[in-house]
C-alpha cells in the first residue's frame, strides 16, 4: 500500500501545481527554484496524460483508504456504519461541492469514475477479511494506518492563498 501512496506522492509533487499542501512543504524543505526545475525535467522525461495526472492519485487514494477502513466501524445512533462506505462518499461529496463551486477544484466525472474503480478494487480485496471493530475501541497500528490514511488527503488540498 505504501507503494500506492508513494506513486500518488510522485503525480502529485511532480504534475500537479505549486499551491497543494505537499508541494508547500517541498518548496519549504528546498526552495522554489529547485522544485520547478525537478518538476520540469520530470514531466519533460516521463510526460503523463491528464487521466494520470488528475484522476488517477485520487483513485490510489481511495483505494489505500478504503483497505484501511475496512478493519473498522463507527457505532452511531446505535447503527454500525462500515467505514468502507466513507471513502466513496467523501470523494463523490468533494466532486459535487466542486461541481457547485462549494470547493476549491474543478468537477471531473473522471474523478468519480476513477474513485468507483479503485473502490470496489477494494472492496474486492478486502471482503474476506476479519468482521470489522470499533474505530476508537483500541489504538494500535491499524487505527493509526486508518487515521494517516484520511490525513494523507489533507496533503492534495490546494490552497489558493
Amino acid at each position: 500500500m505504501a507503494g500506492v501512496l508513494l506513486i500518488s506522492l510522485f503525480i502529485y509533487s511532480f504534475y500537479r501545481t505549486e499551491k497543494t499542501v505537499i508541494n508547500q512543504l517541498i518548496i519549504r524543505l528546498f526552495t522554489r527554484e529547485g522544485y520547478l526545475l525537478a518538476k520540469a525535467k520530470v514531466a519533460t522525461f516521463l510526460p503523463l496524460n491528464n487521466y494520470f495526472i488528475y484522476s488517477l492519485p485520487e483513485g490510489l487514494w481511495i483505494y489505500c483508504i478504503t483497505i484501511t477502513s475496512s478493519f473498522f466501524y463507527l457505532d452511531i445512533g446505535g447503527r454500525k456504519w462500515r467505514l468502507v462506505i466513507a471513502p466513496i462518499l467523501v470523494a463523490v461529496s468533494m466532486e459535487i461541492c466542486q461541481w457547485l463551486h462549494l470547493a476549491n477544484g474543478r468537477f471531473d466525472i473522471m474523478d468519480i469514475l476513477s474513485a468507483t474503480f479503485f473502490w470496489l478494487l477494494a472492496l474486492l480485496d478486502t471482503n474476506k477479511g476479519p468482521a470489522p471493530e470499533p474505530l476508537f475501541k483500541s489504538v494500535n497500528m491499524k487505527t493509526f494506518y486508518c487515521i494517516v490514511s484520511y490525513g494523507i488527503v489533507f496533503l492534495a488540498h490546494v490552497n489558493y492563498r
